[in-house]
């Protein structure tokens, strides 16, 4: 995996959890706004959208530099719009950077063919 590779999966895996805890706390708003006076829609919805327009920016600069097959971006984009996909996100994109930085050592050591 080279650097830019590992960069972007690292700037999907850094917006993928505040994406999920925003689109958690927007729903919360939006019952507090029905049952109180309570009214942080606006701001939650904006910084929600916000994060949400990272997240697929940077899903698609991931995918265009893993080369991920169709169903493995699939995955990462149902994921941006489930209240708790993030996080799901988060650890499937950490296992597969750690499988792939053990996959790189074992390539420079000669121990799996190139």
């Amino acid at each position: 995996m080279d650097i830019k590779t590992a960069s972007a999966l690292r700037r999907l895996r850094l917006v993928s959890v505040p994406e999920a805890v925003s689109f958690l706390l927007l729903l919360v708003c939006s019952v507090l706004k029905r049952t109180t006076e309570f009214n942080a829609v606006p701001v939650m919805g904006a910084v929600h959208g916000l994060l949400f327009v990272l997240y697929v920016l940077f899903w698609a600069d991931a995918w265009n530099r893993t080369k991920w097959s169709l169903g493995t971006a699939a995955f990462y984009l149902a994921m941006s719009v489930l209240p708790t996909g993030g996080f799901f996100a988060d650890k499937r994109l950490k296992r597969a950077a750690e499988d792939a930085v053990i996959a790189g050592r074992a390539r420079k050591q000669g121990v799996v063919g190139a």
